[in-house]
């Protein structure tokens, strides 16, 4: 008996919603540098069935249509009217992925796998949770499906690095919202544990956005506190030559991750490191796979998208932060530092 394929469509054609590298041109990107696309996951999935896109850029729809072969939509409302689908991808613009997800939800669309940052308010996010309360709502931190951040996860949950004392995040391009929000999820995945609490500066020296003038996502320093009183370091200044890093510091030893491996140092002298690049399948191939298992038998999903939720609350809690000097903010955020915008792109 063969296996049920499933029917999926992707809004928004540009880099890494379509593998479109006209789009990754305008924005000095290489598609095939990345961790992964929605339209090149779906094609080596033979479970899926990439049947529709749409976009406004009758550019883009047509090399859509010469790369898959599937029928393109200048409407993404007229394509979930007409398609019968079961997956769909949002990789638009962060200012639309609520209003595209809600709307998707309420069609009854089983699963929706949207581009990160979530949202640009606190609010937009928490609606789009409630509208897919009842299917499969994915955001694309591609850490959570790399398997050597998986094993460290267990590692670092069976006490392999002991009591963990501190931690640190870095990263060059400052963006709390577009490039901090992979950082500071990974970390929550890695430490299981919640942000308490955020004292925050940003960094204002006003770094032109990739995406265009009307966005402004700017990068910056703090602290989180996290349950138990764990303290995590971040450095994400605009203009930096420092290289991405996160490092885990426990009793027992330390792990740190540079974008190439993660590596194990012990304080009783021993030492290993795992390649992150490991195998020929991305973050996001492995995404769809366990997506695909969902749909089979509703099998639970690996990511609850909560906590990629939970991330936008931190990064809005440092714009809160800076605007009061600093000042630690507790979360979760209430009142109208839910209301406040992150212009991410």
């Amino acid at each position: 008996m063969s296996l049920k394929t499933y029917r999926a469509a992707v809004i928004g054609l540009g880099m890494i919603g379509g593998a479109d590298q006209v789009s990754g041109d305008a924005l000095g990107q290489f598609v095939n540098h990345m961790d992964g696309t929605h339209t090149v996951a779906y094609q080596k999935n033979r479970r899926i069935d990439l049947v529709a896109g749409a976009s406004r850029d009758p550019g883009r729809r047509e090399r859509f249509e010469e790369r898959t072969g599937a029928v393109t939509y200048d409407s993404w409302r007229n394509m979930i009217a007409n398609e019968k689908l079961d997956i769909v991808s949002v990789a638009t613009y962060t200012p639309y992925h609520a209003e595209i997800t809600i709307a998707c939800a309420e069609h009854g669309i089983p699963v929706i796998y949207c581009e990160k940052p979530v949202a640009t308010t606190l609010l937009d996010a928490k609606h789009m949770l409630e509208a897919q309360k009842n299917g499969l709502l994915v955001f694309n931190h591609q850490r959570r499906f790399n398997l050597n951040y998986r094993r460290l996860q267990t590692l670092i949950n069976e006490d392999g690095l002991g009591e963990l004392t501190s931690a640190f995040l870095q990263w060059p391009t400052g963006r709390l919202g577009n490039v901090g929000t992979h950082a500071i999820d990974a970390l929550l995945m890695l430490l299981g544990q919640r942000i308490q609490a955020v004292s925050a500066t940003l960094d204002l020296s006003g770094r032109p956005d990739c995406r265009g003038e009307n966005f402004h996502d700017p990068g910056g320093w703090g602290v989180m506190r996290m349950d138990k009183g764990l303290m995590v370091m971040v450095s994400a200044p605009d203009y930096s030559m420092t290289p991405n890093r996160t490092e885990i510091n426990g009793t027992k030893g330390r792990a740190t991750i540079d974008s190439r491996e993660v590596v194990l140092e012990y304080w009783e002298g021993d030492k290993e490191s795992w390649l992150l690049a490991s195998d020929d399948v991305s973050g996001m191939d492995r995404a769809t796979s366990e997506i695909v298992e969902w749909l089979d038998n509703s099998a639970p999903f690996p990511y609850d998208p909560e906590e990629a939720v939970h991330t936008l609350e931190a990064i809005v809690a440092f714009h809160v932060s800076h605007n009061k000097n600093a000042a630690w903010i507790d979360l979760p955020l209430s009142g109208v530092d839910r209301e406040i915008e992150v212009r991410s792109g």
